[in-house]
């Protein structure tokens, strides 16, 4: 694992241009649940499955038991950003890294000093009524189980109020794809982290890299591990603590 840290170092060292690309992994060691782990939301016992209730159209049917999963599952009080996300920030800040391109939807890495981030499937930070566009934080989506019917609903026309989270069933934002196409296309050094990239369209944005290094760090194999120049297989927040930014 020395060895791997060290050549780690090295290419962050050699790169000016880096960009990260993330998933729920990023944000596990922060206490916030992935969907596909032992311990993930995928594998624990609901009314529906947990894919069924955060898609457009249970959204659309069935708002109330929506908004009562998304409050007790998508919503995660009280958590810190850990030492990948400070790191990344601080990479960005030292001019190395161009842009974080996450699937999170924590807004972890903003808490954490991040800049330049392209969300690919939205943030539970972001809420807008549905009606006249009115935005909300996420307190009011967590607030909302004492409303009358148990739903968020705008204080100026009434509307439902949606979190900016892209469900299944929706498509991915134009701009945000696009930026992070661009992003990825102009880096020299591509770091994957904390993702499994089985969910597409976002884990196929890997595919626009045309630059030097592609580090994988994971803590089990993945499908792209046969294409990185290094591949380590550990917590993420630990490599990342161990890496200096010069």
């Amino acid at each position: 694992m020395e060895n791997k840290i060290e050549e780690l170092q090295k290419i962050i060292d050699d790169s000016s241009k880096i960009v990260f690309f993330g998933g729920a992994g990023v944000s596990t060691e922060s206490g916030i649940p992935d969907f596909r782990s032992q311990d993930g939301l995928y594998s624990q016992q609901w009314k529906y499955p947990p894919e069924t209730i955060i898609s457009r159209s249970f959204f659309d049917s069935d708002p109330k038991e929506f908004y009562r999963f998304y409050r007790e599952k998508l919503i995660i009080k009280g958590v810190q950003p850990n030492a990948a996300h400070y790191k990344l920030a601080e990479l960005e800040k030292a001019g190395k890294l161009l842009a974080v391109v996450t699937q999170n939807i924590d807004g972890l890495h903003q808490a954490a000093g991040s800049q330049k981030i392209y969300e690919l499937h939205g943030s539970t930070l972001r809420n807008f009524c549905m009606e006249c566009g009115a935005p909300y934080d996420i307190d009011f989506i967590a607030n909302s189980a004492g409303s009358p019917d148990t739903l968020p609903r705008c204080t100026k026309c009434g509307g439902l109020v949606k979190p900016d989270v892209v469900l299944y069933e929706e498509g991915l934002d134009d701009n945000v794809i696009n930026g992070a196409v661009q992003a990825i296309a102009a880096a020299d050094t591509l770091i994957i982290g904390g993702t499994s990239l089985v969910v597409y369209p976002a884990a196929g944005l890997i595919n626009y890299f045309n630059g030097n290094k592609i580090v994988l760090i994971n803590k089990s194999e993945t499908a792209a591990d046969s294409k990185a120049d290094l591949v380590i297989h550990d917590s993420i927040g630990k490599v990342f603590g161990a890496i200096k930014v010069n």
